[in-house]
């Protein structure tokens, strides 16, 4: 199992949690409102948009505020400008770690980011030191009681899907990045709700980890996860499960 899958279900986890304190809501609003902004206020030409209106509806977001989202984006509402930047690094144990922001104010975030890279003993990269590893890729999560394995990777390759992989709680979907909203309509229409589609960094390999320098990687990713400019946290740990449980425990 990889850290991506790992990760993914930590978060998972604690989505409930983070979505009452708004943090969910907040970053979604900002990623539509740069998707809106980039690609126009159309989703059906607007593939960027289209994922993230599907994340937004997962996550139980009013209606109005994706739609206010989109317009200040498009420039009929006023709205903060954001830039997205990406951050590149190494955490604990030589593990690529690959951060992607929006952001108002790059002089602020960057400092932010290197110093949190370096308390949980890290460091922060130069551009494309790690990108390299990793391969963007659409990322569909199914709750095994939706379907069997037989049945899933029946509709996912017929649908233009690359492979289903067991994550252990969990069936992910990797799909080429223009197949991802194929595949989940495809998915929809045989009854099978998926938990999230996404377009993610999906590691070509990982790296073992375990003890301290696992607990520290878990420490630093999480606090990544909350920092606020922060839309998402890839990286290419492997971790047994009996670690990603401590540290479940721990936050």
């Amino acid at each position: 199992m990889s850290g991506h899958s790992k990760w993914h279900t930590i978060k998972h986890k604690k989505g409930a949690a983070d979505a009452k304190r708004g943090r969910v809501f907040t970053k979604l609003i900002k990623e539509i409102t740069v998707a809106a902004r980039v690609g126009g206020g159309d989703s059906e030409g607007n593939p960027r948009l289209r994922t993230v209106i599907l994340a937004a509806k997962a996550a139980n977001m009013p209606k109005d505020n994706i739609e206010k989202a989109i317009k200040k984006g498009t420039g009929e509402l006023p709205g903060v400008s954001y830039e997205e930047v990406g951050y590149e690094g190494y955490g604990p144990g030589g593990v690529a770690v690959y951060v992607q922001a929006l952001t108002d104010n790059r002089n602020r975030t960057l400092p932010e980011i290197r110093h949190l890279f370096s308390k949980y003993g890290g460091n922060l990269g130069e551009s494309n030191c790690v990108a390299w590893m990793f391969e963007k890729k659409g990322y569909i999560v199914v709750a095994k009681d939706r379907a069997s394995e037989e049945v899933l990777l029946e509709v996912v390759l017929d649908a233009g899907g690359d492979d289903v992989r067991d994550d252990g709680e969990n069936w992910e979907v990797l799909t080429p990045q223009d197949r991802l909203h194929a595949v989940h309509e495809a998915l929809t229409a045989k009854g099978i709700a998926a938990t999230s589609a996404e377009i993610s960094m999906v590691p070509k390999n990982t790296v073992k980890i375990e003890g301290k320098k696992a607990q520290q990687l878990l420490s630093m990713m999480e606090a990544l996860e909350e920092h606020d400019d922060v839309q998402n946290v890839w990286a290419n740990f492997d971790i047994d499960e009996a670690e990603i449980t401590e540290q479940r425990a721990a936050s």
